[in-house]
């Protein structure tokens, strides 16, 4: 079993020990430090019940290894809270008499991890090589052949992020209040920000992000109207996507120099919706490694993260087996 939980949704996938997807459920948002305990152990429960029903199974589905990979784990008192939680949910799903699931587990078969594990063993397949990750927020996760990781950014949105839709996002809004105050050139993200927001005229830009209480999701979903300025040949929006292309290659390469070495091929997975723009982001960042890890293969995900997660908890099982 597999959970990928984070501050949006939780996914919960089955496989069987030959890695084979047999269920999958989904629910709302488990980072409990942004929902709660009560809340994210609700949703846990919720996805782990769809996936069992997804699964169609006669008999009792047999749990013998389990994987949780949330979003903000990465303290021994998160591991505690999230251990606390395991064994809270266990017990509360042997008692649902109708759910065919019964839990085999032992301690070296439960496993708590970040997201950013998750993420790379399911984009990639194995946990080696690194995850670069630029959807709302942005980091980068990498572990070699020898088992050592390194993370780089992830500081969030006010301290990081850079290459993140949030960060597109509203270095694009400035752009567009610098170019109307005459502060800068002419951008069509003025026009086209006024537009997409319903906006009678580009001031009004206070009332929205402010007095409506606008967050990091709100604003990072802007980040497409700043991808379709650059594609179409604005020069403000243009800059835009090429600082993000060098923070995030500059990041991916502080990971590359503490992981590998120049003679090791490996593959970079690159995670999340900043990627799937039309101004090439994508291949700006691919020209800038391939300079300097010529070696290294930049892929699209193969998996989710929470196939990831179930990935880890058999070679967990594997491992508990063959001691």
């Amino acid at each position: 079993m597999g959970i990928d939980g984070g501050g949006t949704k939780t996914t919960c996938v089955l496989m069987d020990e030959t890695g084979k997807i047999i269920g999958r459920g989904e629910a709302g948002p488990s980072n409990y430090q942004s929902v709660g305990v009560d809340t994210a152990k609700q949703s846990i429960q919720l996805a782990i019940k769809n996936a069992v029903l997804a699964a169609k199974s006669e008999q009792n589905l047999p749990i013998k290894a389990i994987c949780l990979g949330l979003a903000g784990v990465g303290r021994p008192q998160d591991i505690k809270i999230v251990e606390d939680i395991v064994e809270d949910l266990v017990t509360q799903l042997q008692l649902w008499n109708n759910l065919p699931i019964k839990f085999l587990l032992k301690p070296e078969t439960t496993l708590i991890c970040n997201d950013s594990q998750i993420a790379l063993v399911g984009g990639i397949g194995k946990p080696i090589g690194i995850a670069v990750i630029a959807g709302t927020g942005s980091h980068i996760f990498g572990q070699n052949h020898q088992g050592k990781t390194k993370r780089v950014g992830g500081w969030g949105y006010i301290l990081g992020d850079e290459g993140s839709g949030y960060d597109i996002a509203i270095q694009g809004l400035k752009a567009a209040l610098k170019s109307f105050d005459g502060r800068l050139e002419f951008t069509t993200l003025t026009e086209q920000f006024k537009i997409n927001l319903n906006l009678k005229n580009i001031e009004d830009l206070v009332e929205v992000v402010y007095r409506r209480g606008w967050g990091v999701k709100e604003i990072a979903a802007l980040a497409p109207i700043v991808d379709r300025e650059a594609a179409a040949g604005d020069r403000i929006a243009l800059n835009i996507i090429d600082n993000a292309a060098t923070e995030l290659a500059l990041a991916t390469q502080v990971a590359i120099s503490a992981l590998f070495d120049k003679t090791e091929a490996y593959e970079i997975v690159t995670i999340g919706g900043a990627w799937k723009g039309t101004a090439n982001l994508r291949e700006k960042f691919e020209d800038s490694i391939s300079a300097i890890a010529p070696l290294a293969t930049i892929i699209w995900p193969r998996h989710e993260p929470a196939c990831g997660a179930a990935l880890l908890a058999i070679s967990a099982l594997n491992r508990y087996n063959s001691s």
